[in-house]
């Protein structure tokens, strides 16, 4: 891969991870409730995730997917509805305080884990950073040595950010008011992305 294709798909990957998704607000949630350090466990599973995708699509895996679009459709329906049952679950909850010792860190990652798969909108992503950004004519595996260091350090840095946000939020001690309202304010956002979601289209691949 050429400095050049590099640096492109640097800048691309750093809009894919820091423009707010599910993940972003499952960091936020985490960091409220958890605190720093115990969410990081959250990031890990992020970081899990975004390695299985590109060494899937690598593989030419994410380019099938995008072809199925009655699997690519199952899928999405089926992250939409986790993402609005997650968000009704959370809005309802918000008034209760956060059972963060309840929450071994099994349960942190695996919900982390699931929330970064479920959503099928990710194929898009990786399938635009390969279609875009692979040069063909280079051995893949080559180019993998590059671009998998590179997007797994944007990724961490990303989302270790949304979860000092939320640990820096949930440290404000504004009040229970304004605690209750942010964590509704985050179940939200997980309604509105479950409905986006459901109303997409499948990704298509790129020349």
């Amino acid at each position: 891969m050429s400095f050049q294709a590099w640096s492109v798909f640097a800048l691309f990957w750093v809009a894919f991870v820091t423009t707010p998704g599910p993940n972003a607000v499952n960091c936020i949630s985490n960091g409220m409730s958890l605190g720093f350090r115990r969410a990081l466990v959250g990031v890990l599973a992020i970081l899990t995730q975004a390695t299985g995708f590109l060494l899937l699509s690598a593989a030419g895996v994410t380019a099938l997917i995008a072809a199925s679009p009655t699997g690519f459709t199952l899928a999405k329906f089926a992250g939409a509805g986790v993402l609005i049952w997650l968000g009704l679950r959370g809005w309802m909850t918000a008034g209760k305080p956060p059972p963060a010792a309840e929450r071994p860190a099994r349960h942190v990652y695996l919900h982390a884990l699931a929330i970064a798969t479920i959503n099928p909108k990710s194929v898009a992503g990786y399938l635009a950073a390969f279609s875009a950004f692979v040069q063909p004519d280079v051995p893949i595996w080559g180019q993998m040595a590059v671009i998998l260091p590179t997007a797994l350090t944007l990724t961490t840095l990303s989302y270790t950010g949304f979860t000092a946000l939320g640990a820096l939020m949930g440290r404000a001690a504004l009040g229970a008011v304004f605690n209750i309202w942010v964590r509704r304010l985050l179940a939200t956002c997980f309604i509105v992305y479950g409905v986006l979601l459901g109303a997409s289209a499948a990704p298509q691949s790129g020349g």
